[in-house]
């Protein structure tokens, strides 16, 4: 048996050891192709924190994962795997695109942005509403009907923006572009103070309300009594259901905050930065959040980092391959892979060592103190 590791190695230091393992092994991929893993590391630095634009790209991608890494611990905490951030992103992006394309032209962004993101939570809890349903009535596996529900909203997408939502078949499937009314601003203000010039990077004021998502569903787990009963569901189904707790209604209710969740990311590039509704939005930031909710340990403290990561890895990535010719977006993707895999399905590799270490270590301690308290 595993003896439990103190809070600040589980969520501290083993992220931290399989990062760090994940990037050694990058290192030895970049050397056999012919390149400086050293100068590879740099480039990639720089290109996500070298400069206030760049930084700007690296908070934007990292306000999306977010949203989607949020929306996979909360269900995380009922032992619910909500694989459909992609669907329930998808979908969001109707609801806030319907708001934007109603009310861009007679209300300001001001007024337009709370209503977006109603739009946004309602239509993505929806999407995850179905499957949700599925399971706590019918039985039904929440990971296969999530990743059908995928397919599907992309499918409904496909067909409104080439049909009743589109603007010009000569462009593509796509709506008409947003007026100023939904057009959310930069933050490129809030980090002059600091001489970091944002430039024209798409980093806007969603990246604030991401922070107070991660915030919210602090204390929505640990603070409230719903939290509670998700997280005895997600520990101890029996107990919980020894304990009177409605199974069925926290599955669902669960489900649909992660949708919702989930739905809020396509606020953050449909509004903040496209300005359109368009296929692709969401670009697979749904199964990003997976592995930022296990690297995150499903705690939003360590989400947040976890989250920056990755926005570092895509934004660094891309300056990366510019940089390195030999060095391939596909390279990039393999990078993210590991760490992937490190902090996912490989996650338990070192922790028997650990933990063998630290209860050595406990016990030493014990023997040391045992001879003093008998004197």
């Amino acid at each position: 048996m595993i003896n439990p590791l103190p809070k600040w190695v589980d969520y501290g230091l083993m992220p931290l050891i399989n990062v760090t393992v994940a990037f050694l092994i990058s290192g030895l991929v970049v050397l056999f192709v012919g390149e400086s893993p050293l100068e590879a590391a740099y480039l990639l630095v720089k290109g996500a924190f070298g400069s206030g634009y760049n930084l700007g790209f690296t908070l934007f991608y990292a306000t999306t994962f977010m949203f989607t890494g949020l929306a996979v611990a909360v269900a995380f905490h009922a032992a619910l795997f909500n694989i459909g951030g992609e669907g329930q992103a998808y979908i969001g992006g109707l609801g806030v695109g319907l708001v934007a394309l109603s009310l861009d032209g007679t209300l300001p962004w001001w007024l337009t942005f709370p209503l977006a993101i109603i739009g946004a939570a309602l239509f993505g809890a929806f999407w995850a509403f179905i499957p949700a349903f599925l399971q706590a009535k019918r039985g039904s596996h929440i990971v296969i009907t999530t990743i059908m529900f995928n397919f599907i909203a992309a499918a409904v997408m496909v067909y409104l923006l080439s049909g009743p939502l589109q603007k010009s078949a000569q462009l593509g499937p796509r709506s008409r572009d947003f007026a100023e009314g939904a057009q959310l601003p930069k933050l490129g203000g809030l980090f002059e103070p600091f001489g970091l010039d944002m430039g024209a990077s798409p980093l806007n004021i969603t990246f604030l309300l991401a922070l107070l998502m991660a915030f919210l569903v602090w204390v929505l787990i640990w603070r409230t009594r719903f939290g509670y009963e998700m997280r005895t569901l997600g520990s101890s189904p029996k107990a919980a259901i020894y304990a009177g707790m409605p199974e069925a209604k926290i599955i669902i209710v669960t489900m649909m905050i992660s949708g919702g969740l989930a739905g809020m990311m396509a606020l953050n590039p449909v509004m903040g930065d496209q300005a359109r509704l368009q296929l692709d939005f969401v670009e697979g930031a749904g199964f990003v959040g997976i592995a930022v909710a296990l690297m995150g340990r499903s705690h939003p403290a360590g989400i947040v980092p976890a989250a920056i990561l990755f926005g570092a890895l895509y934004q660094g990535g891309a300056e990366l391959s510019f940089d390195m010719p030999n060095i391939t977006r596909d390279m990039i993707l393999l990078i993210q892979g590991l760490v992937i895999l490190f902090a996912g399905a490989m996650e338990n590799l070192f922790r028997p060592g650990l933990s063998r270490a630290f209860s050595s270590l406990s016990t030493t301690k014990s023997q040391d103190v045992l001879p003093e308290a008998g004197e």
